[in-house]
């Protein structure tokens, strides 16, 4: 059965995959002190065009979210997101584990508002009892969001200032980021997100690599220790070569953004055959997840033959599901899709 489902339903993109074998006998150091590890930071560094930036690498995107805002969170303080959110929704309440709240927010295409943001900020700041409430600390956004959306580099920009205001940190979850930035309706770049965040990650899960996504502090803001506070929230690998090969060959010859135009390039194939047999979409997405509505009968027909992802009922019998293409997505695969629907 040929599968949407998501975009880590498969291994590693066969040149990390060589890469990982052609390095397995070299004996190197542990917890990310190697020297693949240090090579793949500085094309990172390079490819951000910040020399000075921090760079490490985490295990999954869970623990990346979790580490990150534990880490530069005090104890009073809180994490604003969307109500839709991955943290806020598809996280089994991680960062609540660690003892901050998640302050939900409304969303527009699954976006932070800045607009929004900055009443919220302002209703709290003028709530003369907000000395009992949990401070927000930081900001959370994904880039692409959980509906495939993207954010203006306008909106980047407004949320940073708003930020730089009151004195929060914004933190870009990227665990999808390379679909975003080749999507062909963008006018954000890797630099620009640098630029306007305090902290992002570079997501590798679900852009060609087996496991590991590398994060990037931008503002000299490094929480202190964080090698240690990583490994104490069990989220350091022994074996630290493993991701540090895997960046490495992803940040050679440009592969990490070629696989990501790639599933961007099947995506677009992919959303013209629904629009061409005039299947209605839940939204408008510009990257590698597309969410068509289907009735009772579409829902079952196309179920015997693809996997695709149950996003959330509608009334009719409707149902929004969500088709993901990524680095490993092939024409035969489209062609299978094409013939059921």
């Amino acid at each position: 059965m040929v599968s949407f489902e998501s975009d880590y339903i498969n291994g590693a993109h066969p040149k990390v995959l060589n890469r990982l074998v052609q390095t397995n006998e070299s004996s190197q150091s542990g917890y990310g002190t190697d020297e693949f590890c240090e090579s793949a930071k500085a094309k990172i560094r390079k490819a951000i065009g910040d020399e000075k930036a921090d760079v490490e690498f985490l295990v999954g995107g869970t623990q990346t979210n979790s580490v990150i805002i534990s880490t530069m969170l005090s104890d009073d303080e809180g994490v604003i997101a969307a109500t839709t959110g991955h943290i806020n929704v598809h996280e089994a309440g991680a960062i609540e584990f660690t003892g901050h709240k998640v302050i939900e927010l409304g969303q527009k295409n699954g976006k932070l508002v800045p607009e929004d943001l900055k009443k919220y900020l302002e209703f709290f700041y003028s709530d003369e009892s907000h000395d009992h409430m949990v401070f927000p600390g930081m900001v959370y956004i994904s880039h692409p969001t959980e509906y495939g959306t993207l954010y203006s580099k306008n909106e980047l920009k407004s949320i940073s200032q708003i930020c730089r205001k009151y004195k929060m940190s914004l933190f870009i979850d990227g665990a999808r980021l390379g679909y975003g930035l080749m999507s062909r309706k963008t006018d954000v770049t890797l630099e620009d997100v640098a630029k306007y965040s305090d902290v992002f990650y570079i997501g590798g899960t679900k852009v060609g690599a087996l496991c590991g996504e590398a994060v990037v502090f931008t503002k000299n803001n490094k929480p202190k220790h964080f090698v240690t506070s990583i490994k104490k929230r069990g989220a350091l690998l022994a074996k630290g070569r493993l991701l540090g090969v895997q960046f490495d060959e992803l940040f050679t010859d440009n592969l990490y953004f070629e696989i990501s135009k790639h599933g961007i390039d099947m995506a677009e194939k992919m959303k013209k055959m629904f629009v061409d047999r005039n299947y209605e979409f839940f939204i408008d997405s510009p990257t590698n997840q597309q969410f068509v509505i289907l009735n009772e009968e579409q829902f079952e027909r196309i179920g015997q033959e693809i996997k695709f992802s149950v996003w959330e009922k509608l009334d009719g019998g409707r149902t929004v599901v969500r088709f993901a293409t990524s680095w490993s997505t092939t024409e035969q695969d489209l062609k299978a899709l094409e013939k059921v629907i």
